[in-house]
């Protein structure tokens, strides 16, 4: 039977955190000077084994969830990750099994990831722009390595997509030299509008490019975009097709808000499952795997908070709110 929320929505997807490290410090994500040498992240006990991940999969599977996301913080800092991905097969054929990752790491991990099973990938670069690039992930790593990865992607023959994040005024000039250069490789790119997750990253509507105004963009250089039908209800992109046949995709959280069809919910690394992205509360699960809980035991405790869930955050945002919220790198995108 499948989980519905007081509003219907069914419980299909599950975002698994495991990691709230990164090896970026994404202005809009992990800002330095909130996630600096002296923050303390979780200790090793706290987060959930990959065993425990397991369990909670297993026990949503009968009940209608048809896909998990790995995520972080940047979830390639997980050591063997590739088997985690293992055991999530094991328990499934048909699962889809996607990772969400900035690429740094991926090239090398990729062969493992394939063969244990991933399904597909996300990736998240925000500019081809070497110097842009690195002034909002705050870092000293470049584009090419992140390119580098999705070249070993697409030669294995998984499908990716690019994700970018738009800021106004600091990369809406990567916007149509990013749909050319995936374009040209057959590579969807969806562009984010800058989101008010968590309480860090100094957010401000005015910082906001909202998709409509790149969608202009878009069709002054290559024409009249065509609207795709979604695959699923739930699908958090509304895809475009320019005359050529590049896929573009618009995540539009700020100015055409989603939440009439979220499927999702969301594991942190230790442990809570939270219903929306922009929360300030999560419900512990990890007490009841660690107190040798049956799967009929989590199960119970998931629809209990599913059940009671009525999150529509992102409908009822005002410009400025003072609600403390969990941060991005916690529960992951």
């Amino acid at each position: 039977m499948v989980i519905e929320d007081v509003h219907h929505r069914p419980l299909l997807d599950l975002r698994i955190s495991v990691t709230d490290r990164c090896n970026m410090r994404c202005r809009y994500c992990m800002p330095r000077e909130h996630f600096d040498k002296h923050h303390e992240f979780l200790p090793r006990e706290d987060i959930l084994r990959f065993e425990e991940i397991v369990c909670v999969v297993q026990a949503m599977l009968p009940h209608g969830l048809r896909k998990v996301r790995l995520t972080g913080g940047e979830p390639l800092l997980r050591r063997d990750l590739h088997e985690l991905i293992r055991q999530l097969r094991v328990c499934s054929s048909d699962l889809d099994i996607a990772i969400t990752t900035n690429g740094l790491l991926l090239k090398k991990q990729l062969k493992k990831l394939h063969e244990a099973g991933l399904s597909r990938v996300t990736i998240s670069l925000d500019a081809l722009d070497e110097q842009t690039y690195q002034s909002m992930g705050d870092t000293n790593a470049t584009p090419s390595t992140v390119l580098e990865a999705i070249d070993a992607v697409q030669r294995l023959g998984l499908p990716i997509k690019v994700n970018t994040v738009v800021k106004k005024g600091v990369n809406e000039d990567q916007i149509l030299p990013m749909v050319k250069y995936f374009g040209q490789r057959d590579v969807s790119v969806r562009f984010i509008e800058f989101m008010d997750v968590g309480s860090t990253n100094d957010w401000n509507l005015d910082h906001v490019l909202p998709a409509e105004v790149i969608r202009s963009m878009l069709t002054d250089e290559y024409g009249t975009l065509e609207a795709k039908r979604p695959d699923h209800a739930s699908d958090v992109a509304k895809v475009y097709t320019t005359s050529e046949g590049w896929k573009i995709g618009f995540i539009e959280s700020i100015t055409n808000p989603f939440c009439g069809d979220c499927s999702r919910a969301r594991l942190s690394a230790n442990g809570s499952i939270y219903t929306c992205l922009f929360t300030n509360k999560g419900h512990d699960v990890r007490g009841i795997l660690r107190m040798d809980g049956s799967p009929a035991d989590i199960t119970q405790a998931i629809q209990s908070i599913w059940m009671n869930r009525k999150d529509r955050y992102s409908e009822e945002r005002s410009n400025q709110t003072t609600k403390i919220k969990v941060e991005m790198s916690y529960i992951g995108g």
